[in-house]
């Protein structure tokens, strides 16, 4: 199985931002993924403009809050993604995070209502995906009344990928990520765990392609240290390394400064 690199876009002006997924696509990344949040530079308007100025890097959000978005809405937004780019839309999607440096917007944050929302939003997104018209269950309705909706907005992948966060090794968890076609771990696991991780997936019927993401920071400088501390999850079963840089403050000169710098340095190739 191929294992990939992608970067995940700590923050930044949207200028800012689509100038470093263009730098990341010239420098061999094969993923650029930005963050969405409550209010800011929002993602999907980004997202676009990225596939317009790039040919290559799988794009997408990492991640969206599905309980809190109109899941009609967010599969619009990554269809119409997947079609400016020309097939290279990935949808990572979890319950919402619920600390304090995010804006309190009058959301639900029960966490099993969240997780309810985001299994429904799953099924209503793939449903509108395929072509379906209708869509109904406990917490959404949805209803096209004009062939024209369903079928101009089709995407240009058979599957766009639908990434989830999960918790290993809580089961009920884990059982989200067989609807899914990709594992975010919501705990970062041992690379020991990640083998017995992915057994349990196969044992349960999930596809031999099926994503599962690990994450962290490499050096800039040192690409043989950054190719050692990421060949332990290549080995371990993972199929994608995200290189992040999640310390606050996201927006500072320095802080893009930093972000840059790793990225024209290229991927952590074991």
């Amino acid at each position: 199985m191929t294992f990939r690199f992608g970067v995940i876009l700590p923050g930044g002006t949207a200028p800012e931002q689509l100038e470093l997924a263009v730098l990341a696509e010239q420098a061999g990344w094969d993923g650029v993924y930005v963050w969405e949040s409550g209010y800011g530079v929002d993602a999907w308007s980004l997202l676009a403009a990225m596939a317009a100025r790039t040919s290559r890097v799988r794009l997408g959000t990492m991640l969206t809050p599905l309980p809190w978005r109109r899941p009609w809405k967010v599969a619009s937004q990554v269809a119409t993604l997947d079609q400016l780019s020309g097939g290279r839309a990935t949808l990572a999607i979890g319950v919402g995070a619920v600390t304090d440096d995010l804006p309190v917007t009058g959301e639900p944050t029960d966490l099993r209502l969240r997780a309810s929302m985001m299994d429904e939003g799953i099924d209503l997104i793939r449903t509108l995906w395929s072509g379906g018209r209708s869509f109904h269950g406990e917490h959404y309705d949805y209803e096209v009344r004009s062939d024209d909706m369903a079928t101009v907005a089709r995407p240009v992948q058979e599957r766009i990928p639908i990434w989830v966060v999960a918790i290993w090794p809580r089961l009920k968890s884990m059982r989200r990520v067989l609807r899914c076609d990709g594992v975010i771990p919501g705990h970062e696991p041992s690379t020991s765990a990640v083998p017995e991780m992915r057994a349990w997936l196969d044992a349960q019927g999930a596809p031999p392609d099926l994503d599962i993401l690990s994450e962290g920071e490499t050096p800039t400088d040192d690409p043989v240290e950054a190719a050692a501390l990421v060949k332990p999850w290549a080995d371990a079963g993972c199929t994608w390394w995200m290189e992040t840089r999640w310390e606050m403050p996201h927006h500072t000169a320095d802080r893009l400064a930093e972000i840059r710098a790793r990225i024209a340095a290229g991927p952590p190739r074991p």
